[in-house]
């Protein structure tokens, strides 16, 4: 199981090997380790097995765990009081209701510089070239047109009457699907893709990323805050824009089905060998947190 493989490999990335770094490492580990379903990690090792075999899947796990670390990362900085203000994360307090917002603080960045520090030290078995396109994927993850930029908009797009669905759409395209895409593109480029796979599996990540957003806005008005394991009906609060907001609820599952299936045709060229990447297509949207 892909999962498990994941799990042990996220236990052995982050230890503290001297006293003074204890409660930091003890902080990333809090977050890191608590769980959560795993969808970038099994997406990069998902994407190396369909273009390499099962031999890739080990050359892409440090890739796996960085995306993780990049994913946990930002859960700790969104959470903090001057982000999402959240007070639960995957059913616990969140990293700040325990160890204090300067804690929380340092520990996501400190988790952000492993994730690079991982992937530049343990993929020396694959072509350096492709290792230093997979740290250029992950810087592109989290600057100005990934996770930070989308979550700038965000942020600037509470409240504001002038939002609009295509707003919303580069919000998420941005904060949302690019750890997807570039997820899948690690994987693919470790697996030994050509530059033609890289876009089309991208391409890919993309559609099933906004479905995945717009599952999560549909989610955040149905589920009640133990099945999320989040706090329920918080975009509502904080007036955010949403799909459901814009399209209704009915419609925003029927987008979030049809990106789906748009996702799905595009792994058409690759048959069976894209069976576990069709799953996590069809997972995203049948999630219930």
């Amino acid at each position: 199981d892909n999962r498990v493989a994941v799990e042990a490999a996220l236990d052995e990335a982050v230890v503290s090997r001297v006293p003074e770094t204890d409660l930091l490492a003890e902080s990333m580990r809090y977050s890191l380790m608590a769980g959560g379903k795993r969808i970038r990690p099994v997406l990069v090792l998902a994407a190396a097995k369909m273009f390499g075999g099962e031999e890739a899947m080990g050359k892409a796990m440090p890739a796996a765990v960085a995306v993780e670390m990049i994913h946990t990362m930002s859960l700790i900085h969104d959470d903090l009081p001057s982000m999402d203000n959240d007070d639960f994360r995957r059913g616990k307090p969140t990293n700040h209701k325990v160890y204090g917002e300067n804690i929380a603080i340092l520990a996501g960045d400190a988790m952000l510089s492993q994730a690079f520090e991982h992937v530049a030290k343990h993929c020396d078995d694959s072509d350096p070239a492709r290792v230093v396109k997979v740290l250029a994927l992950l810087g592109e993850a989290v600057g100005v047109e990934g996770l930070a930029g989308g979550q700038v908009m965000d942020l600037l797009s509470e409240a504001d009457p002038n939002v609009d669905i295509e707003r919303l759409t580069w919000i998420h395209k941005h904060k949302t699907a690019c750890l997807l895409r570039i997820s899948v593109a690690a994987g693919a480029l470790l697996g030994g893709a050509t530059a033609d796979d890289v876009a089309r599996v991208s391409e890919f990540a993309v559609k099933i990323g906004l479905a995945f957003q717009i599952a999560d806005d549909v989610l955040d008005v149905t589920m009640d805050t133990e099945t999320l394991g989040k706090t329920a009906g918080k975009d509502l609060l904080a007036e955010k824009a949403t799909f459901p907001k814009f399209l209704g609820l009915d419609e925003s599952k029927r987008r979030a089905k049809q990106l789906t299936e748009e996702a799905k045709a595009l792994l058409e060229p690759y048959g069976d060998r894209a069976e576990n990447l069709l799953a996590l297509a069809d997972f995203i949207i049948q999630r219930t947190n």
